[in-house]
């Protein structure tokens, strides 16, 4: 896959690309364009492209200095999923989140969302936390760590 691309989601156009896949794959946690730019000082964010179309974004929260726990989410559009897209840009996350001095690596998934709920797990994530949202009762997340 030589035209995938990952770029740092800098500057309104590329956040705003980022806040459209976010929003895209995980419509409970829909975020404002204020939050995303919040994010983006705290947090790695990336848009991921084949050749010139957006197909993916992801978030790398840095380690903790008590834990050294980062958290790694990759997020690719449905219709772009199958190709070794989010495969790809969950080991580019990973050897950052690794660089960055990550001891444990965890990732927080939508449990409504099978599709990334089975990515995880099948690279070897454990559900350690499961959080239901006090506003929707449906609106069910995991954590999930590495070798846990």
């Amino acid at each position: 896959m030589n035209d995938l691309r990952v770029e740092v989601a800098v500057g309104d156009r590329m956040l705003e690309q980022w806040r459209y896949v976010h929003n895209v794959i995980v419509p409970p946690d829909e975020l404002s364009a204020d939050e995303v730019r919040e994010r983006s000082g705290r947090n790695r964010l990336e848009n991921v492209y084949l050749g010139d179309e957006l197909v993916g974004c992801s978030t790398v929260r840095p380690p903790g200095a008590e834990d050294g726990v980062a958290t790694v989410i990759a997020r690719v559009l449905p219709e772009y999923r199958g190709r070794g897209i989010g495969a790809a840009l969950y080991e580019h996350c990973l050897a950052h989140a690794r660089g960055l001095g990550a001891r444990h690596i965890q990732t927080v998934v939508l449990a409504a969302n099978g599709d990334g709920v089975r990515f995880a797990e099948a690279r070897g994530f454990v559900e350690v936390e499961r959080y239901v949202a006090p506003e929707d009762e449906n609106e069910v997340w995991l954590t999930l760590r590495l070798g846990a």
